[in-house]
């Protein structure tokens, strides 16, 4: 007869302490994520009430990722000197502090400065709650669970857009994308949740102590021969799979209205499609690596999504395929970016585990943002889904070749303060 946790999945084999870390970076993920939509949903507004031009409103998107890349890394490197809890909340509050003080923009100027801070404490806090999540967490059940935090992005994506035509009809145009911003204080209830309730990870605690008595941190360490090649990796993977990404997430409105004719309220339905896939993505992405390993993993869901991609931009399916490839391609877009939290975690020792996360991570972020800019470049003299295409299965195939050089990193114990086994097997 099967044991309740057994019934009930994985969540039912969770501690308290795993419990509580869990929502605790879900939550943060979640919240921060609708923050960050906040501001794709109001461009119209801001376009229309402050005189914002559309390249203007792509730099705000441009200021985002570049502030991702150095606040992942920043808050990575803050993470492994003074503690995983700590710098969780300041990113989470400076979220929401950003998000907040664009209520108040009178321009473009401000609204960069402050779009981003934002993306600074949004990489942040990516980079550092996936590392305590993959600290917490016991090896046999990581995969799933760092995985699932992934799905609070989608949460949070979907609240912003249930939110926004509530605060449409209440308030006019010039008064309700100021609304909208300052509803990004919610996530500030966040960090006096984690205070209360979440602990400082052990094996960072075990850590700190070892490194206080061994002379401190070495900010680049992740670059000397031990980890140069895995940090060169790491990071080379996640540009190939974030530059994909953004290739699809921020061209994919366009495409639908311009490419395919759809009108705004047909283009919801195929993008509300996108955002639920993303909520399952992560779940399926974690109950694969687990169970055969981090590789094989990526490789599978990479090679599901350039068919995705394919079929998508290439193929021109009717309207009832289009809805079930919008769905697919947004479970393949978040599994994609869930499997790095537990694996980048696995691949470098504790005291520089959150150095490490924030760079690959972070970095990803800032190259791969270079693919949707492509985009633009190569639409202007061919169709719009062949540069959509192009782009996104060329960052793809980088990101395969990277798995191929991925050291397997699955069931590694991340306790004690020594580099873990990930040698190829």
């Amino acid at each position: 007869m099967r044991t309740r946790a057994a019934a009930i999945g994985w969540y039912g084999q969770l501690d308290a302490t795993e419990r509580r870390t869990f929502w605790a970076c879900f939550a943060g993920f979640g919240l921060d994520s609708m923050d960050n939509s906040i501001y794709a949903l109001v461009i119209p507004a801001l376009i229309a009430t402050l005189g914002i031009t559309r390249p203007e409103a792509g730099y705000l998107a441009t200021a985002a990722l570049l502030g991702a890349a150095v606040g992942g890394w920043g808050a990575g490197v803050a993470a492994d000197r003074i503690g995983r809890i700590r710098v969780l909340q300041g990113t989470i509050l400076w979220v929401a502090l950003c998000t907040f003080g664009a209520a108040f923009a009178t321009g473009f100027a401000p609204l960069a400065l402050l779009r981003f801070g934002q993306g600074m404490g949004y990489g942040g806090e990516a980079a550092v709650g996936a590392t305590l999540i993959s600290e917490v967490v016991r090896p046999a059940l990581r995969g799933r669970v760092a995985s699932a935090v992934s799905s609070g992005y989608a949460v949070g994506y979907a609240g912003a857009v249930a939110l926004f035509p509530i605060i449409a009809n209440l308030f006019p145009q010039d008064l309700g994308w100021r609304v909208f911003f300052t509803i990004g204080l919610i996530p500030a209830a966040a960090v006096f949740l984690i205070r209360r309730f979440v602990p400082e990870s052990g094996v960072y605690a075990e850590s700190a102590a070892a490194s206080r008595r061994t002379g401190g941190l070495d900010v680049l360490r992740i670059f000397t021969r031990a980890h140069r090649r895995t940090t060169l990796v790491a990071a080379t993977l996640s540009t190939g799979i974030f530059g994909g990404n953004y290739v699809m997430i921020i061209w994919l409105p366009t495409y639908l209205r311009t490419a395919l004719g759809f009108t705004v309220a047909t283009s919801a339905g195929y993008l509300a499609a996108n955002i639920a896939g993303s909520l399952v993505g992560p779940l399926l992405y974690g109950q694969l690596a687990d169970r055969v390993g981090r590789r094989p993993a990526f490789g599978v869901f990479l090679l599901l999504q350039a068919l995705n991609v394919s079929l998508y931009v290439f193929a021109a399916p009717s309207l009832g395929p289009l809805i079930g490839l919008s769905f697919a391609l947004g479970a393949c877009q978040n599994a994609l970016a869930s499997g790095m939290t537990p694996t980048f975690a696995e691949l470098f020792e504790t005291s520089l585990r959150g150095n490490a996360q924030g760079f690959c991570l972070g970095g990803g972020r800032g190259f791969g943002s270079v693919m949707p800019a492509l985009v633009g470049l190569i639409a202007a003299a061919a169709p719009l889904g062949t540069a959509m295409g192009a782009c996104a299965l060329g960052a793809y195939a980088i990101a395969f070749a990277a798995t191929l050089a991925l050291p397997e990193t699955t069931g590694v114990d991340l306790g004690g303060v020594g580099a873990p086994d990930v040698g190829p097997r």
